[in-house]
């Protein structure tokens, strides 16, 4: 059974820095092309950042320079490691992996930008 769960998110000021985590189980995440995505109110769900299988990196362009996506193959993890946060990063934050055809989710961790 796949299962992901999304953590590191909270309050932070502008120009600030936070950390998400995915702990990832029932998938080898080394094997699998991971992402992140946000979702903040009241628009459609993006993806942030992913990281392939091979380990190339992609970001969508409000976020290039600013955000890192990494994973740590021994712990089975990924991570986004997100500087210069804006106010326009609040969302929530969600993990993803497509598995077989079914896309799995984490349940997100809320990340608010805010003075």
């Amino acid at each position: 059974q796949v299962q992901l769960v999304e953590s590191g998110g909270g309050l932070v000021q502008p120009g600030g820095s936070l950390r998400l985590s995915c702990a990832a189980t029932g998938i080898i995440i080394r094997l699998r092309n991971m992402k992140w995505y946000r979702q903040a109110p009241g628009k459609e769900r993006e993806l942030v950042a992913a990281i392939t299988s091979g380990g190339s990196t992609n970001y969508v362009d409000s976020v290039k320079g600013r955000f890192t996506v990494a994973r740590d193959n021994v712990k089975n993890m990924m991570y986004l490691q997100m500087n210069s946060l804006k106010p326009e990063d609040t969302a929530v934050y969600y993990c993803n992996s497509d598995v077989s055809g079914t896309s799995y989710w984490g349940q997100g961790t809320q990340v608010t930008v805010s003075s």
